[in-house]
């Protein structure tokens, strides 16, 4: 089933989402096969499965937050892997998906990341908090609507956050006023000259 746009409800900048239901594991596995390095990105709970086509929109704001994120990783000498778009999938508890962006803190050997990032641009689709639940994934941040929204894994149960577990110093105003500038060398020349201070 394919829920339909109401007349007039389409954005020429929205990422381009199909959403499936009554979707097995095992068709859900039989998909990421078939497509092979096309990548619509995918997430999957439960027998519902989302493919998406981000915007140019979209990954602009995921490659800008992703810099300001290495940036300062970076000037705290903090040890990282950022891997990206990792499809990240577990059969028992039904769920799946990649994450914009995720990273690995301290020690790049660990099975999952510790920071998943996430960009909402076009409203709908699955509940990627309860995949990343599932998937016992330790914190997800979502950009939405020119804000972070900072999401704790604490006994199973998301708790919402002004603040990272994760990178405790992370200033969540400054990342907002560099996601603001117009292109990514400009956010990076900021960015640097910000933490240097």
């Amino acid at each position: 089933m394919i829920d339909s746009v109401p007349r007039g409800e389409h954005v020429p900048t929205a990422d381009r989402r199909v959403v499936m239901y009554g979707v097995s594991w095992e068709a859900f596995e039989a998909i990421l096969k078939a497509r092979g390095d096309a990548k619509p990105r995918v997430a999957y709970l439960e027998g519902t499965l989302e493919l998406m086509s981000p915007s140019r929109d979209h990954e602009n704001i995921k490659t800008y937050f992703a810099s300001v994120i290495e940036e300062y990783l970076d000037s705290l000498d903090i040890e990282y892997d950022g891997v990206g778009a990792w499809l990240l999938k577990h059969a028992p508890g039904v769920a799946g998906l990649e994450p914009d962006e995720c990273y690995i803190l301290h020690d790049a050997k660990k099975p999952r990341p510790d920071l998943a990032i996430e960009v909402v641009w076009t409203s709908g689709g699955i509940n990627k908090l309860e995949i990343y639940r599932r998937l016992q994934i330790g914190e997800v941040w979502f950009w939405i609507d020119d804000r972070i929204d900072v999401y704790v894994l604490t006994d199973d149960r998301w708790e919402k956050r002004t603040t990272s577990a994760c990178l405790p110093e992370f200033d969540f105003a400054l990342a907002l006023e560099m996601l603001e500038l117009p292109t990514l060398s400009a956010i990076r020349k900021a960015i640097r000259a910000r933490l240097a201070k």
